[in-house]
């Protein structure tokens, strides 16, 4: 297969975030739980959700051969380290450009995440876009980001560079509701040779729920219900900047979006989400 992350890393060759493996089945993946693709308090760590989604778009990537249009994902229980999660691929569709496929991830006979998805390309010359990026710093001119608690071990964090632009995080979330629900981040793999490329984007895409905080003015966060990842197009980039903005709180939900800029302003895909509101005051 020629998909990198369905391979043990070599010497030389880039290294995807989420690494799955192939099996005698070319339709079934496994994807091993490590701290380092989860978040939780330690002993209560569970596989990020954007790892998830990750996992699922290699595994259709690599079993379909086209890239993704778009993936929505559908989180319904925990992978908890140190288990091991199947992926099914099932592809019912597949045209001569297009195929529409699905993931069911489960660990033994409980589902975690149902991925449905759209792969392909076709040729064309338009090329536009509407969404502007927002003017702000260069990253290497704003502070590192703060979280609110302290890491004893692994997690997905600790896999990225992230730099603050506007918003409140860590401890520093207080003043009651913004004005707008607007914060912008810009993130990076810390291992230079990872790619950014569709899988890290779907990993970026799951931070989304970190606006929530910044959002209220409180100490907050989500559980998502669901991501919805649509692709435009990669470009060369070295950061993410990751342009989020929270919607609406209310009734013990929220729900937002996120657009994924390369540093040029190039966006590259987008995603959206509904979460449960988690308060930890």
């Amino acid at each position: 297969r020629q998909y990198p992350w369905v391979h043990p890393r070599q010497e030389g060759r880039l290294m995807s975030l989420v690494e799955i493996k192939s099996t005698h089945n070319p339709f079934r993946y496994t994807l091993a739980v490590e701290p380092r693709i989860s978040v939780g308090p330690p002993g209560k760590q569970f596989l990020f959700g954007g790892a998830g989604m990750a996992a699922a778009v290699a595994a259709l990537e690599a079993t379909t051969q086209r890239p993704t249009i778009w993936a929505t994902a559908q989180y319904l229980s925990y992978a908890r380290p140190p288990s091991v999660m199947d992926l099914d691929v099932l592809v019912p569709v597949s045209g001569k450009q297009t195929s529409q496929a699905r993931v069911i991830a489960h660990v033994a006979d409980a589902e975690i995440l149902t991925v449905n998805a759209a792969l392909g390309s076709r040729p064309g010359d338009v090329s536009e876009q509407w969404a502007v990026a927002p003017n702000v710093p260069a990253p290497e001119d704003c502070p590192v980001r703060e979280h609110s608690w302290a890491r004893d071990g692994e997690d997905i964090h600790m896999l990225f560079d992230e730099r603050a632009i506007k918003g409140r995080f860590g401890k520093q979330r207080e003043g009651g509701a913004s004005d707008d629900g607007h914060c912008l981040l810009w993130v990076r793999p810390r291992d230079p040779a990872t790619p950014i490329d569709r899988v890290t984007l779907a990993v970026i895409a799951d931070f989304l729920p970190s606006g929530i905080g910044s959002a209220l003015g409180r100490m907050a966060g989500g559980n998502s219900l669901d991501n919805t990842l649509r692709i435009r197009g990669l470009v060369e980039t070295d950061w993410v900047l990751c342009d989020i903005r929270i919607h609406a709180a209310h009734a013990g939900f929220v729900h937002g979006r996120m657009h994924l800029f390369a540093r040029d302003g190039t966006l590259m895909a987008t995603a959206s989400q509904s979460m449960i509101l988690r308060i930890h005051d």
